[in-house]
């Protein structure tokens, strides 16, 4: 999030909640690639308007091989029966956020979402060897890109490039260790921002993030900046600031124009993360909502850690409001929408307090929608859009976010019609990841074992609590 609002996560870990052994729940094993046929489905292409009803879907090799009324099942296969009742649509896509532990990867999983972009601050270990173990088949959760979080100055943790010099180095550093993208944010000098557009350009890495105060959305975009990390960035970096008088007030509805004219001038995408800056007004000013969010049934999949930093962010403690804000950024994504800007889901889970990973991703699609978007539309998000921006950056990758011939199988299967009730997203049949079959049972395998793991971490804490006192 901005300046304004981020406050650095505490980086003081309690060694009693990480290192706490917890109850032998075994997780299953990661399963093979196999030939797997999806009969008697109702099918979500995603790359086209409608419905494909009763439907099969063949996958071989990781890859979606055929989709047709009807296909000749290989010898051997899998199949899977929809019974004329159940509905397949491709995996989901989480485009921001901070989610990095083993744990946070399968329960991004077993929440129907194959596809997620880490914005900034995972450990080396994160990018080095958890999404190599992801995409070897070694370790369960969704494929994984990365970005590389750089500014001027280390107030918000990230990497410093302070000139032309350090920016060289961090590009190529960033291509060397296998990260997709450069994240630029806030308080990068102009020199050194325009400096790793030159070379983030000449490599092939990515240029997203946040709007830079000294140079501005606008000559971000004009530079080859591709992403836009949240909407709310244009209160930011490119509409006029405020007045004194009410910090917080929204922009006044003529000046949307202007955004999204710069956008779809640059073809430039934005993280439609409606949800992020719904949990900030949320606890803005009230402390008390903090404590319910530890308190919600979500948080039992909450890595300790994040019990420690969210009541010490500072939402809580600001004045004012910032409802009028919320509401404008509501009506200026449907506007970007309406106008054809693409649009990606993204949550900054769990770095923001109220967000838990994967279940943010879903809140976040049902506020698109009564942000005045179509449930296809805000489907979209986080399935065909994301597909598209990535191969913009990534042409060698597969084709994804849709249920298509020779496309990236990442599957989910749900009871219900999601174009009537998206809420059945959060609860799948089953899930594929490039070509792994995860049905139900295996998902809440592991979802029980991270609860496990979590219930146990906070009793070690408190054992060692109570005898600190004795």
């Amino acid at each position: 999030m901005h300046s304004r609002f981020r406050r650095h996560a505490c980086r003081a870990l309690l060694a009693c909640l990480t290192a706490a052994a917890a109850p032998a729940l075994a997780r299953p094993a990661v399963p093979e690639q196999e030939t797997l046929a999806f009969v008697d489905v109702h099918v979500l292409p995603m790359d086209r308007p409608g419905v494909l009803h009763n439907h099969s879907v063949l996958v071989d090799g990781g890859r979606i091989v055929a989709v047709a009324p009807s296909l000749e099942i290989p010898e051997g296969a899998r199949v899977v029966d929809g019974n004329g009742r159940a509905w397949l649509l491709p995996g989901l896509a989480d485009m921001h956020n901070h989610a990095h532990a083993p744990q946070d990867q399968e329960l991004l999983l077993a929440l129907g979402i194959t596809t997620t972009l880490h914005m900034g601050e995972a450990p080396n270990s994160f990018v080095g060897r958890m999404r190599h173990a992801v995409a070897n088949g070694e370790s369960a959760g969704p494929r994984i890109l990365a970005a590389l979080a750089v500014d001027g100055s280390p107030r918000y943790g990230h990497l410093v490039v302070a000139d032309a010099g350090d920016a060289q180095a961090a590009v190529r550093l960033a291509s060397r260790n296998g990260y997709d993208f450069i994240k630029v944010y806030n308080t990068l000098s102009a020199p050194a921002f325009e400096a790793l557009a030159r070379e983030a350009r000449e490599h092939g890495v990515g240029l997203v993030g946040h709007g830079v105060k000294d140079v501005g959305l606008q000559r971000q975009l004009e530079a080859g900046q591709s992403l836009v990390a949240h909407a709310e960035e244009f209160l930011y970096a490119f509409f006029p600031e405020p007045s004194d008088a009410d910090p917080n007030a929204a922009p006044g509805e003529e000046q949307m124009q202007g955004a999204i004219s710069l956008l779809r001038r640059h073809g430039a995408t934005v993280v439609a993360d409606l949800v992020t800056y719904e949990a900030i007004a949320r606890q803005w000013g009230r402390p008390e909502v903090v404590e319910s969010f530890l308190r919600s049934p979500e948080s039992r999949y909450l890595p300790p850690q994040m019990r420690v930093s969210w009541p010490r962010q500072g939402y809580s403690r600001r004045d004012g409001s910032l409802d009028a804000r919320l509401q404008f950024l509501h009506r200026f994504t449907k506007a970007m929408d309406e106008a054809g800007v693409p649009l990606l889901s993204g949550t900054d889970a769990p770095s923001i307090p109220g967000l838990v990973t994967g279940f943010a991703l879903h809140r976040n699609l049902a506020a698109l929608v009564e942000a005045g978007l179509t449930p296809h539309a805000a489907l979209a998000t986080a399935t065909r859009t994301p597909g598209e921006f990535l191969r913009r950056h990534r042409p060698e990758l597969p084709l994804s976010g849709v249920v298509a011939g020779g496309a990236r199988a990442d599957l989910l299967l749900v009871a219900t019609d999601p174009l009537r009730d998206l809420a059945t997203l959060a609860s799948p049949l089953g899930v594929m990841a490039d070509g792994r079959w995860y049905p139900r049972d295996d998902l809440e395998a592991r979802k029980a074992a991270i609860r496990a793991a979590y219930a146990a971490a906070a009793a070690s804490a408190r054992e060692a609590e109570a005898g600190a006192a004795r």
